[in-house]
């Protein structure tokens, strides 16, 4: 047992702990301390208050600046915590704090990430993003977009189509975002050119009111403490990259493939996994009914999504008996808690959780090239980070790219963004080099031929249409660009697959895929090969059948969810088919080898 006082260790988690607000403000107020501080459970002093159910601790901790976005060791970030508590005064004031913090931090954020730019070379590319799935039918209708980036001393302007989702469609149109930046502020303008308006903006700190910004509804509350609590992440911990080879076996060489005329080594980044974690504890039983029903799926347990369910049980207390302290059902007393020997096993404190965790393997690609003329780090890097302060796609992708890759920059990346959809970025048309653009020239060497390695960007690229509306960005506007965009993302791409139904419907990608329609419509002729693809397989399914298949849930057995699977075995059979020719291929262009050597 460690000798050390925990109250020396970590005074703000033990006034915490005992919810000793009173002495937590006047030590907070009279010497600066360390509020993100961890304790041996993973949590900060905010993280204990949330999860110990204090909410007068948990404001006195919010007031003096604790970062209400902050994750703990399990990956749960506070809000989520003040979810799973089920009070609706606590998630307010959390989502309240937090939403006036990630907006506090974009604006103090933007012009550093501007003035981190503003030395680097002028460039123009291109971020084609391609969103793509195994699963049949949900390719065609995924979309895609390619993001223009212009970037000319401390100014940055993206312009992008895919603007979001709206009454299950995603929505399209012509929109720039513009930021210029100066040495202390930055000026942001989103402008719309289907409606030729430009919402204007200047970063510059808030006052230190949160009470009056971003005021939570409540049916903002009132949604998520009626709704899973959810979180998807890349397992990033045990990720290896390897050389990815090409030729016949015993001939093989490192793969190189031309991404937009560069020449790239292809990587392949094993051990990827997704996982995906689903908290119920603080539904009713009638919620918890149906959050179960619509995650299990044969869907998912065809494309091989392992699923765990975890339900953490209050403990004995010392004396044999459970407890029915909401804070802390196991009693575990301070001294065990904050002595990082002693092991708690399964006990904890809080509400006992009950997840559903789902975890899927991945193999993303790389396509690196060590001579590209953009530098990943000075001139992308600030990019993505601008990027990913209000959009869920890039988060990702920043988290990826800032892995310790192998050399090169990465001219196309694969990554998993959800259990049945990956998204591909390709860089392309640097410098304007491939196709003209309005507003950038490009500088080439004097040999014409050579690779152009310079461009200049005019000013008034940065500059809207003198004939377009100004307008100020409203409180509102703020705070529905700091929603939650990757549950808003996932809601898009599962309402997108749906052929009715109305905003407010929840329903799994199973559920949609059976009332999925193409975004192009079949030809008949597709339509009588996918009929006679469906028979084909219906004659053979006893010889292929899987145990899943043997024994199907009574749940799932309608005629369309019959087609699906019966789809999705034939295309599996068809490409365990197509990898044994290979092998049987290579097996005789081996052969052939060694008999020629003989001959000779």
């Amino acid at each position: 047992m460690s000798t050390k006082d925990p109250t020396s260790v970590f005074p703000i988690h033990i006034l915490v702990w005992h919810n000793r607000y009173d002495e937590l403000d006047k030590l907070l107020a009279k010497q600066e301390n360390d509020l993100e501080k961890q304790d041996p459970r993973g949590r900060t002093p905010l993280h204990l208050a949330i999860t110990m159910g204090y909410l007068e601790s948990a404001r006195v901790l919010l007031r003096h600046g604790a970062n209400a976005n902050a994750e703990n060791k399990r990956t749960w970030n506070v809000l989520q915590e003040a979810v799973s508590t089920g009070d609706p005064e606590l998630v307010q004031m959390v989502l309240q704090h937090r939403d006036y913090q990630r907006f506090s931090n974009r604006t103090v954020g933007v012009p550093e990430l501007l003035q981190r730019l503003k030395e680097a070379p002028d460039f123009y590319v291109e971020m084609k993003w391609e969103f793509t799935s195994w699963v049949p039918l949900i390719s065609r209708m995924c979309p895609s977009d390619t993001y223009k980036v212009y970037k000319s001393g401390a100014n940055v302007r993206i312009d992008t189509t895919l603007l979001g989702f709206d009454n299950m469609n995603w929505q399209r149109g012509s929109r720039s975002f513009i930021f210029k930046g100066t040495s202390d502020s930055a000026l942001v303008m989103e402008v719309d050119h289907d409606m030729h308006q430009v919402y204007t903006e200047t970063m510059q700190v808030l006052p230190d009111a949160p009470d009056i910004l971003l005021q939570p509804s409540e049916d903002a509350v009132a949604g998520r403490l009626t709704s899973p609590i959810n979180t998807t992440y890349i397992d990033v911990d045990k990720i290896s990259f390897e050389r990815n080879k090409s030729g016949i076996w015993g001939w093989r060489s490192d793969k190189t493939e031309a991404v937009n005329g560069y020449t790239c080594k292809v990587f392949s980044a094993s051990n990827v996994e997704l996982v995906t974690k689903t908290r119920t504890e603080h539904l009713t039983e009638q919620e918890k009914q149906k959050t179960k029903k619509n995650n299990r799926n044969p869907l998912e347990s065809f494309l091989g999504i392992a699923e765990q369910e975890e339900k953490a049980q209050a403990g004995a207390a010392a004396n044999g008996e459970v407890t029915t302290m909401a804070n802390n059902p196991c009693s575990i007393t301070p001294e065990e808690y904050f002595n990082p020997e002693v092991d708690l096993g399964k006990k904890d404190i809080g509400r006992p959780i009950e997840q559903i965790t789902k975890t899927q393997k991945f193999k993303a690609n790389l396509w690196l090239c060590e001579d590209y003329p953009l530098s990943l780090q000075e001139q992308v890097l600030p990019i993505i980070d601008l990027m990913a302060t209000s959009n869920a796609h890039f988060k990702k992708l920043k988290d990826f790219i800032t892995l310790q890759l192998p050399a090169g920059f990465p001219v196309k990346i694969e990554i998993p963004l959800f259990h049945v959809l990956n998204a591909r970025i390709t860089f392309g048309n640097i410098y304007g080099s491939d196709e003209a653009v309005a507003g950038v020239q490009t500088i080439r060497e004097a040999d014409e031929s050579a690779t152009p390695m310079f461009c200049s960007v005019d000013d008034s690229v940065f500059e809207p249409p003198l004939s377009y509306s100004r307008r100020g960005m409203s409180g509102d506007v703020h705070h529905q660009r700091i929603m939650d965009e990757d549950e808003l993302l996932q809601f898009a791409i599962q309402q997108s697959l749906m052929e009715n139904g109305t905003e407010n419907d929840q329903v799994t990608f199973w559920e949609a895929l059976n009332k999925s329609r193409p975004s192009v419509e079949l030809s008949s002729e597709e339509n009588r090969q996918l009929q006679r693809a469906l028979e084909e397989s219906m004659r053979n399914s006893q010889s292929i059948a899987t145990p899943t298949d043997t024994q199907p849930s009574p749940q799932y057995e309608s005629y369309e969810d019959e087609q699906l699977r019966l789809v999705m075995e034939l295309s599996r059979k068809e490409e365990t088919d197509r990898e044994r020719r290979a092998r049987e291929e290579e097996e005789e262009l081996e052969m052939i080898i060694q008999l020629s050597l003989k001959e000779k």
